[in-house]
């Protein structure tokens, strides 16, 4: 229709000029007869050339604000603008579905790994209702799904999870829910979805994990403890047993041996107590250079070189800080001692934090796995207890203790942070 609607001002003004110039009627009959056949022949073809087209543009772009990406336009040519409209409607319906197929494969994929994973994970919305949420939060909430989320999702202060949408984040906090009660590591992040902010929070439980952590605790202390008892009850029963009806001065050396054995003992016990009653800091202002020039004058076998760093002052427990540094002094002394290398001891300030670093020009270490380990040592009349012991104190100032061997050269280095 408007096609024909186009084309009528031409036709009528064309009939008008043929009645008012052309008399005679035969010819007047013939020309208009031509201009309404040119007329409808021409409505015809722009209806088929670009009206139908158009139309077909139209209901494609109808079709993709459906999210229906199977129909796709026929007829479409190149060379011609309309059908190259049609050509790029088509390749644009065919990202479309690729998109649209590659979104739900993700998120089918995203949505069957939160279903098998153990941790709980959850979506808050600006209001804090519940979202989003996987099989295990379900689980540790004690709700199903379906009445978890319904109705806009229930809110946090129901699921008992205020507390964790609010502080920092990470951190491990206790948590008593109708699913599980324990501590918790959570963890916290924002994002946006519909385009409004939105909170992700996820809560590994770490009662498993605490729990082999105890178990090869216990596995350790227990293999240390039946080695160092039975060192010492083995040769003490041996010789017991054997001084029945002995010479004299045969009793008086086993009891000489049995007296060695019973000390050694009790300083093993001795040094597990130190470890294991470890008291909590009694924290005073402590100046770094003081503190490492008077434990570096306590070593005695090789000199100790201390390299100045910045003033700087430490809350901490002035007894246990020297304690950990005469550890690591005495380990790496003795470590140079095997080579004739040198110590040195410096310290820096940096990012709210104290680093201090002990290195040697020893003969490096052989394995870093087994370093902390309570009561295990490499030395003949060593302990065990001394580099436990000195993490041990640096965690209980909330600081960090490692070691490493050097990269410059042979020999081992120990990091010592402290936060200032």
């Amino acid at each position: 229709m408007l096609s024909l609607a186009a084309g009528a001002p031409a036709v009528l003004a064309c009939v008008l000029l043929l009645h008012l110039y052309v008399d005679d009627g035969k010819v007047r009959w013939t020309v208009g007869a031509v201009a309404v056949l040119v007329w409808l022949f021409t409505s015809l073809a722009l209806r088929e050339r670009v009206l139908r087209p158009l139309q077909t543009a139209a209901n494609l772009l109808a079709a993709l604000r459906e999210e229906d990406f199977s129909v796709r336009g026929r007829g479409a040519r190149a060379g011609d603008p309309l059908g190259e409209l049609l050509l790029e409607i088509n390749h644009l319906a065919d990202t479309l579905h690729a998109q649209r197929v590659g979104s739900l494969e993700a998120g089918a994929l995203l949505r069957r790994v939160m279903d098998e994973i153990e941790v709980a994970v959850l979506a808050f919305d600006g209001r804090g209702r519940a979202v989003l949420a996987n099989r295990a939060a379900g689980k540790l909430l004690g709700i199903p799904l379906s009445l978890l989320l319904e109705s806009g999702g229930l809110d946090a202060g129901r699921l008992r999870l205020e507390e964790a949408l609010a502080g920092e984040s990470p951190r491990v906090m206790e948590l008593n829910l109708p699913g599980a009660s324990g501590r918790f590591e959570m963890r916290r992040s924002t994002f946006r979805m519909g385009g409004l902010p939105h909170q992700l929070l996820v809560l590994a439980d770490l009662r498993r994990a605490l729990r082999e952590e105890e178990r090869l605790a216990w596995q350790r202390l227990v293999r240390v403890l039946g080695h160092e008892i039975n060192n010492s009850l083995a040769p003490i029963h041996s010789i017991s047993s054997g001084l029945k009806g002995a010479a004299p001065e045969d009793v008086e050396a086993g009891l000489a041996v049995i007296e060695r054995r019973a000390e050694s003992l009790m300083r093993f016990m001795s040094a597990y107590t130190r470890l294991a009653r470890l008291p909590p800091p009694q924290l005073a202002p402590v100046d770094v250079e003081e503190w490492i020039k008077r434990v570096a004058a306590l070593e005695k076998r090789i000199p100790v070189s201390v390299r100045g760093g910045p003033p700087a002052s430490v809350q901490a427990d002035a007894d246990q800080l020297e304690q950990l540094l005469i550890n690591l002094i005495r380990n790496a002394a003795d470590a140079a001692l095997e080579t004739g290398g040198a110590v040195e001891v410096s310290w820096s300030v940096g990012q709210r934090q104290l680093e201090i670093s002990v290195v040697d020009e020893g003969p490096g270490l052989v394995s870093t796995a087994n370093l902390f380990v309570p009561f295990f040592t490499t030395k003949a009349n060593g302990s065990g207890i001394g580099l436990a012991l000195s993490r041990q104190i640096a965690e209980a100032h909330q600081g960090s203790l490692a070691l490493e061997n050097r990269r410059d050269r042979r020999g081992a280095r120990a990091r010592l942070r402290l936060p200032l």
